[in-house]
């Protein structure tokens, strides 16, 4: 099995080396095709407008000045030749990517893109708590990832879905199983936009998140429930994002 791994982080990211370790428990075929700089919040941007620049960092390892989209393209219709990947990897995130973040997320889009492509495709992230926010517990991906991607590849992944995985934020001991989930939803409000001035007074503006007053007690069977109770969360996503139910009702409402 050839497998092409990604990120949105990065190719100097620790979560990288990670992804590559959990490749090469299913393969010695393992290809590392990864953004020069972080790209975290890109979503599935794709360069259309900007030359790629490729640059080989070792064996089999390649940077990309561009998008983890743009590496995956990169690395499946350029780098690996006429035999392209049989799996996508996309991760380990420095975080975890549940909820609202499967819009913003880098790492999610590596893996829509893989599946576009029509190759199996995985995105795998690392939740981290205040306390392992500078030193996530990668072990716990490391446990866990390479099995559940063995059930999953073996179970067979459909043709238009892509497999979001999620370790919560404590050591493998302390796992308490695996949850198959749907995405979860949060409450928006963290968003927030902070302004500021440089040097010569003219204001500048970043965007960031606020800390939750209170936290949300998530609904139960959702990605964010699972983490909380410390399991690791397995959720399908589809690329066809037509809401069925107010298709038919919308239908109705156009006659």
């Amino acid at each position: 099995m050839r497998i092409l791994c990604t990120n949105d982080d990065g190719i100097h990211a620790p979560g990288l080396k990670v992804v590559e370790e959990i490749a090469r428990a299913l393969s010695d075929d393992v290809w590392i095709v990864a953004p020069e700089l972080d790209q975290s919040g890109v979503s599935h941007s794709l360069s259309l407008n900007d030359p790629l620049r490729l640059r080989e960092v070792g064996p089999r390892h390649f940077a990309v000045r561009g998008t983890p989209t743009d590496c995956v393209i990169m690395g499946s219709r350029h780098i690996l030749g006429e035999k392209g990947p049989d799996l996508v990897l996309s991760g380990v995130n420095k975080g975890r990517n549940v909820a609202e973040d499967v819009v913003y997320s880098g790492t999610i889009a590596g893996a829509l893109e893989g599946t576009i492509l029509g190759i199996p495709s995985f995105a795998l992230s690392q939740e981290f708590s205040i306390e392992t926010r500078h030193a996530p517990l990668w072990d716990t991906a490391l446990k866990f990832g390479p099995d559940i991607l063995r059930k999953v590849i073996a179970a067979g992944v459909p043709k238009n879905t892509v497999i979001n995985v999620n370790f919560p934020a404590c050591t493998p001991d302390l796992v308490k199983g695996v949850r198959v989930t749907r995405q979860g939803k949060r409450n928006v409000g963290f968003l927030k936009v902070d302004k500021r001035h440089d040097g010569r007074g003219n204001p500048y503006f970043w965007l960031g998140f606020e800390r939750a007053a209170a936290m949300e007690v998530p609904a139960e069977g959702t990605d964010l429930a699972a983490l909380v109770a410390r399991y690791v969360s397995v959720t399908p996503l589809r690329l066809d994002r037509t809401d069925e139910a107010f298709s038919d009702a919308l239908t109705t409402t156009l006659k």
